[in-house]
């Protein structure tokens, strides 16, 4: 783009000055503005407004002083007047990113914008970036202010003049001749990358392979470093990128890395290296993302942080790196992948050096309009680079026509090593089927025993599981039974406080009911709890019946060690009913004055429960014929039957009539627990 830009204005810089003077009744041919004794400068900050320039007093000859640098920008005072009859057409020129002129005619103020890095749409001249169209009517005097600014310094650049219209179309003609085959080529490099990109795109949509998506990205940013590259010439048609200055000028550095990222990639895919070399596979892996972490990078630091002397450091560090490693990578293809496409790569690769090469030092080190050079034509350092790569690109499509080729081919003699290969896997299977159907003639007899063996092993454990599962619906249902008939005798109690008029004890007993109910609702789902939740739930029935009999009945529960308790398990609700039957069939009939019941827990060797009241005992019990038969006995020791079957431990039980001299004076329950 430098070189360009370059060329254009060595060219428009060459043409004589006729008038020094720029207050005169024409302009002929052109005039120029440096070192002009009627120009006055000024330099200001980026921000600086029109408004405030016009306020500003202290304005300078406009000459070397005034060179362009970056993050300022300078603002040109002159007048000029027209003493003829007609229209005078005049054309200011500048080779600056930005430029905004202001023409004052009489108190009317206009404004025209243009420079390089103005987009299309807001540019006065559609035609050319660095010449705007200025009008002074006849017998008038205009006062022009112009703002020049750069985001780079362009120090061969820095001066301006004013055209005649015969001289402004002469030199644009002049350029559009100059530049007409450069460019021509430039679409011709950007037509053939199309075509080919195409191809590239229906075998992708075909094959779905990565090898062409790879292919697809190289050609993709080629083609776009190529639209950034015509937006700096003459062209009008197809320069979309004139729309969009900014981002072109920013993305030309990215463009070139991330076709070189995508073209390592498909170039790891299509010599297949990691058959060859694993190491070299490796590498060329990083040395791509490298390519496309720069690409980013570098897209980010100019659009953020972009200064002239690190941006050209930057550009030189990296080929300077980047050129000898990859001389380095393409010896080391070369000595170690034997692929048949190989030679395409080399050729390929070739081309592309020269090119790149050949740009480096046109770029930097070499003056392009040198007349005896073959070099003198514009954009030369661009088009040289991409002569190079639509070089590499009809090697690569060839590569890519011949890999096709090769895949058919081996395709072939994979399917007709296959068909080989079925023939031999048939005979193989034919005297394999013959051996098996021995084998299996061996293995008849002895399958059919040993199947009878593991039918009645079967047979066995389905009736082993069925009577594990009857014996637990069987508990199930002792326990759905136990409930019923401990809520019946609770709700008996409280019926009877009511009845005798002792409200108050039939409320707490009442509270107390719920809270014991809550933790028998809690414990009913589970197989087994520990003796100590046992203990509570007994406590708190025994508070309830203490509640209901009054003061008359006395309980006393003796516990050695509560915590050992907690490493004992029995089926819930097991001694309630044990207690129960104490209370309503020997003490609650007993005409004793005092009636005690005795709960003792003893850990001492294993786990013993006695149960023990000074009631009628069990056979005058019996023969009360009022009392309803209590089925709680009889659930609970069904319930141990059961437990003692299904468990590893085991409870006795054990009931005793506690007599004197035929005399009764109470039962005594007694529960053993056993390993």
């Amino acid at each position: 783009m430098k070189n360009s830009l370059l060329i254009i204005f060595c060219f428009l810089a060459g043409v004589w000055q006729i008038s020094a003077q720029i207050v005169s009744d024409s302009i002929i041919g052109n005039v120029h503005l440096f070192n002009n004794p009627e120009v006055y400068a000024i330099r200001t900050n980026l921000e600086t407004t029109f408004e405030e320039v016009q306020k500003e007093s202290v304005w300078k000859k406009y000459d070397s002083l005034f060179e362009n640098e970056p993050g300022s920008a300078i603002w040109l005072k002159f007048d000029v007047e027209n003493t003829s009859k007609e229209l005078l057409e005049a054309y200011y020129l500048s080779a600056h990113d930005y430029t905004d002129i202001y023409q004052f005619i009489d108190s009317d103020v206009k404004m025209f914008k243009n420079g390089s890095l103005v987009p299309l749409y807001n540019r006065t001249n559609k035609n050319e970036f660095y010449f705007t169209e200025l009008k002074i009517p006849s017998f008038e005097k205009s006062l022009f202010y112009v703002r020049l600014s750069s985001i780079k310094k362009k120090k061969d650049f820095s001066h301006t003049m004013l055209y005649s219209k015969e001289e402004y179309l002469l030199q644009t003609y002049i350029q559009s001749k100059y530049e007409a085959k450069p460019v021509a080529f430039i679409f011709f490099y950007i037509v053939s990358l199309l075509t080919v990109f195409v191809f590239g795109l229906v075998f992708w949509m075909r094959l779905r392979q990565k090898l062409y998506l790879y292919y697809l990205g190289y050609l993709f940013f080629q083609i776009i470093y190529a639209f950034t590259v015509v937006r700096t010439s003459s062209a009008t048609v197809g320069n979309f990128f004139l729309n969009f200055p900014i981002i072109a000028t920013k993305f030309t550095e990215s463009s070139q890395f991330l076709f070189i990222g995508f073209y390592i990639f498909f170039i790891l895919n299509l010599l297949e290296i990691k058959k060859y070399d694993q190491r070299l596979s490796k590498i060329l892996i990083y040395f791509g993302r490298f390519c496309f972490l720069y690409a980013i990078a570098i897209f980010i630091y100019n659009i953020f942080w972009e200064y002239l002397t690190v941006g050209d450091f930057i550009f030189s560090t990296v080929r300077f790196i980047v050129l000898p490693l990859n001389f380095v990578l393409i010896f080391w293809i070369v000595y170690k992948v034997k692929h048949p496409l190989l030679k395409y790569f080399i050729v390929g690769q070739t081309f592309f050096f020269i090119g790149a090469i050949l740009a480096f030092y046109l770029a930097y080190s070499f003056n392009p309009t040198h007349p005896e050079s073959i070099f003198s034509f514009p954009y030369s350092s661009n088009i040289v680079f991409q002569v190079g790569l639509l070089a590499e690109v009809f090697c690569f499509s060839i590569a890519i026509g011949e890999n096709i080729f090769l895949l058919q081919k081996e395709k072939e003699t994979a399917s007709q090593n296959l068909i080989e290969q079925l023939k031999k896997n048939q005979l193989m299977q034919e005297n394999m089927r013959i051996e098996l159907d021995k084998k299996i003639n061996e293995k008849t007899e002895e399958l059919i025993q040993l199947y009878s063996k593991i039918e009645k092993q079967k047979e066995e454990q389905i009736k082993n599981s069925f009577t594990q599962k009857l014996q637990e619906m069987e508990m199930l249902a002792l326990r759905s039974q136990m409930n019923p008939h401990f809520l019946f005798n609770s709700l008996n109690s409280i019926k009877h406080l009511i009845m005798t008029s002792r409200n108050d004890d039939a409320v707490k007993y009442l509270d107390d009911f719920s809270t014991l109910l809550r933790g028998i609702l809690q414990n009913s789902n589970r197989e087994i709890i520990t003796v100590e939740e046992e203990l509570e739930i007994l406590e708190l029935y025994l508070s309830l019946e203490k509640n209901r009999m009054g003061n008359n009945f006395n309980y006393s529960i003796q516990v050695s060690s509560r915590e050992e308790l907690s490493q004992f398990q029995i089926p819930p609700l097991l001694l309630q009913p044990f207690v129960e039957n104490a209370i309503w069939h020997g003490l609650n009939t007993s005409n004793n004055p005092e009636k005690n019941l005795t709960i003792t827990f003893d850990t001492s060797e294993c786990l013993k429960i006695t149960i023990e009241d000074n009631g009628i005992g069990r056979k005058a019990s019996s023969e009360k014929k009022k009392l309803h038969k209590s089925i709680g006995m009889s659930i609970t020791q069904e319930r141990l039957s059961l437990y003692n079957h299904s468990n590893d431990t085991s409870i006795s039980l054990a009931i005793i009539d506690l007599e004197a001299e035929n005399i009764a004076l109470g039962t005594r329950v007694t529960l053993t627990y056993s390993y």
